[in-house]
C-alpha cells in the first residue's frame, strides 16, 4: 500500500503529459512487473482512430516519447490491432488469453465517452484479483489527473488547447524539429523523416465580421459560433495538428512538416469547411486566414506577426480566404520584416 501511494504522489507531482505517462509507467512497472506495456494516446478523428504508443516497456526496455508531439513511425489505425479495435468499441476492458499462458489486456481512459487512453498490458497469470483491483484504481486515477491537466490547459469555451499552453508548445516543436535537422533524415536515428521541402506552419485564423455577430445576435450566440467553428476545426485538420483558440475570434493552428502547397491545401479546406457549414441561427460564416513558415530562432511573437501580416492582408483583399506571408513577399504584394542576424531556416 505504501509504494502505491508514493507512486500516486510521483504521478499528482507532474504537470505535463510526457512526465504524467513516465511516472505511471514507473508505478505499472514497480507495482504489477508487466512482461509488456504500452500507454497509448488516442486520437479520434472524422475518419478513422489512430493511436500513439508514446510511453511502455518492451523488448528493449523501457520508453517515452513526446506526448504532444506524435511521432508517425509509432502510430497506427487502430483497426490494425483487433484487441485495441474491441476496447474501442465496448469501451471497457478487454482480456485476451496467449499462447504462453499470459494474458494480455487493455483498459481505456474515457473523457466524454471518448477514449483519450489506452493502457495496453500483458500479465502473467497469477496475477491476483486484488491486484486487479488495485491496477484498476491507479488506471482511473490516471485518468482523473491527466483530465485535470487538460482542464488546465484547455480553452474553457471549446476545449481546444488555450493560449496560455501555446509557447510550451511551439517550443517544443522547435526543440524536436531542430534536433532531427541536426541527426538527419536517417530512419534509425531521426524521430520522423522529412520530405523534401517540408516546413512546419503557424496559421492565425480570424472570423469574418465576427463584431457583427455579437451584436446583431448578442454574445451568448457568438459564444455557440466559437464552439461550432473548433468542431468544424478538429475535423478539418490531421490528428497531429495543435490547435488553440488564442482569444475572442481568433484561433491558431500549428501544422506538422508540409510543403506550402500542402499546408495551403490543409487551410484551403477548412476555410470551405467553415463556409459550408450552417451555424445555428446566424447562418453562414466565414475565415481569413494567414500563415508563416516556422523559422529556427522564432520566439511565438516573431513567427504570430509574419502570420498575422498574411491574415490582414487577407482582410484588406476582401475575406475569406489564405494568404501565405513568404508568397505574399514572393509576389511583392508584402514588403519582408527584417529577419534577426542569425535567422536561418528549420528545414
Amino acid at each position: 500500500m505504501l509504494g502505491l501511494i508514493n507512486h500516486v504522489v510521483r504521478i499528482s507531482a507532474r504537470r505535463d503529459r510526457t512526465e504524467i505517462n513516465s511516472a505511471m509507467v514507473d508505478a505499472l512497472m514497480d507495482l504489477f512487473a508487466p512482461e509488456r506495456l504500452t500507454i497509448y494516446r488516442c486520437y479520434t478523428g472524422k475518419r478513422k482512430t489512430i493511436v500513439f504508443a508514446c510511453a511502455g516497456y518492451g523488448p528493449q526496455g523501457q520508453f517515452l516519447r513526446n506526448a504532444y508531439l506524435p511521432d508517425h513511425h509509432f502510430c497506427q489505425p487502430i483497426d490494425r490491432d483487433p484487441l485495441l479495435r474491441q476496447c474501442r468499441k465496448e469501451l471497457s476492458a478487454v482480456l485476451d488469453y496467449q499462447e504462453d499462458g499470459s494474458h494480455r489486456v487493455i483498459f481505456p481512459v474515457l473523457r466524454l465517452d471518448e477514449p483519450i487512453y489506452f493502457i495496453d498490458l500483458v500479465l502473467s497469470d497469477e496475477f491476483s484479483a486484488d491486484r486487479r483491483v488495485t491496477l484498476m484504481g491507479l488506471i482511473e486515477y490516471f485518468g482523473n489527473h491527466i483530465a485535470l491537466l487538460d482542464y488546465g490547459e484547455a480553452d474553457t469555451l471549446t476545449g481546444l488547447a488555450s493560449r496560455k499552453t501555446f509557447d510550451k508548445h511551439l517550443f517544443e516543436l522547435l526543440g524536436q524539429a531542430a534536433s532531427d535537422e541536426l541527426l538527419g533524415n536517417d530512419h534509425q536515428f531521426a524521430r520522423r523523416a522529412l520530405a523534401p521541402d517540408s516546413n512546419h506552419w503557424l496559421a492565425v485564423c480570424d472570423i469574418d465580421h465576427f463584431k457583427r455577430i455579437n451584436d446583431n445576435f448578442g454574445h451568448l450566440i457568438g459564444d455557440e459560433v466559437l464552439i461550432m467553428l473548433s468542431q468544424v476545426m478538429r475535423q478539418s485538420f490531421r490528428f497531429d495538428d495543435q490547435l488553440f483558440r488564442f482569444g475572442g475570434e481568433e484561433f491558431v493552428a500549428l501544422l506538422q512538416p508540409t510543403d506550402r502547397a500542402s499546408a495551403q491545401a490543409t487551410l484551403d479546406r477548412f476555410r470551405s469547411d467553415v463556409e459550408k457549414t450552417v451555424f445555428s441561427r446566424v447562418g453562414h460564416v466565414t475565415v481569413s486566414i494567414g500563415f508563416s513558415q516556422l523559422l529556427s530562432c522564432d520566439t511565438p511573437t516573431d513567427v504570430i506577426e509574419r502570420a498575422d501580416e498574411a491574415l490582414y492582408y487577407a482582410k484588406r483583399n476582401g475575406r475569406n480566404q489564405v494568404a501565405c506571408y513568404e508568397q505574399l513577399i514572393t509576389d511583392g504584394r508584402l514588403a519582408a520584416r527584417e529577419i534577426a542576424k542569425g535567422e536561418v531556416e528549420l528545414f
